[in-house]
């Protein structure tokens, strides 16, 4: 459990993204598309929010990356949850890609949880940039309709991102923060004692 009071200014922004998906979910099942929309928007403003201000402050801490990463997978799967409802012609026209790109990330969280007992919080490049294009696409679909180069472009950089996030849990024995990317994490000094350990 959570010791409330230990929170950081940064950790309360990725909480929020937590507590938003009731009200985000209420949103959904009374049909308020553009209060939903709305409010999925501040959640992923939170998301660029956070991540700033624990640089900045210099706060960054493994309950802030494990908290800032349950609070971006819920935001997706809320944000998926509200494509269903509200864009269910889209959904259906392009199932399969997007179950090309559910099920790389399901394995992912498996092999996680399997090894870990919880999610990554690498917050790679790629992931970042990931995020990003998912939070642009999804908000551009909800406020103004499909744009179908950004789309695929989503799927793609998911995948990608997914392929290396896998990767960096066969390169890690244990659970790490903040790792760039596949390239630094070959001279990672944490990845190194672990495998020296053995």
């Amino acid at each position: 459990m959570y010791n409330f009071k230990n929170f950081n200014i940064a950790d309360w922004f990725s909480f929020y993204r937590i507590m938003a998906v009731p009200l985000l979910l209420g949103l959904i099942w009374y049909g308020e598309r553009e209060w939903f929309s709305w409010m999925l928007l501040i959640s992923y403003a939170t998301d660029a929010i956070d991540g700033f201000l624990a640089r900045r402050l210099k706060i960054s801490s493994a309950r802030g990356s494990q908290l800032d990463s349950i609070g971006d997978q819920l935001t997706l799967i809320i944000g998926l949850i509200g494509l269903f409802f509200f864009e269910n012609t889209f959904i259906r026209d392009n199932l399969i890609l997007i179950i090309i790109a559910f099920v790389p990330y399901s394995i992912q969280m498996s092999i996680a949880f399997a090894k870990y007992g919880k999610a990554t919080a690498f917050h790679t490049y790629l992931a970042k940039l990931s995020a990003v294009a998912q939070g642009i696409f999804v908000l551009w679909l909800l406020f103004f309709g499909p744009v179908y180069w950004l789309f695929y472009t989503m799927i793609v950089l998911g995948v990608l991102e997914t392929v290396e996030e896998i990767t960096l849990i066969f390169m890690y024995d244990n659970w790490v923060e903040d790792v760039k990317g596949y390239f630094w994490a070959l001279k990672d000094k944490r990845r190194l004692v672990n495998n020296n350990d053995q």
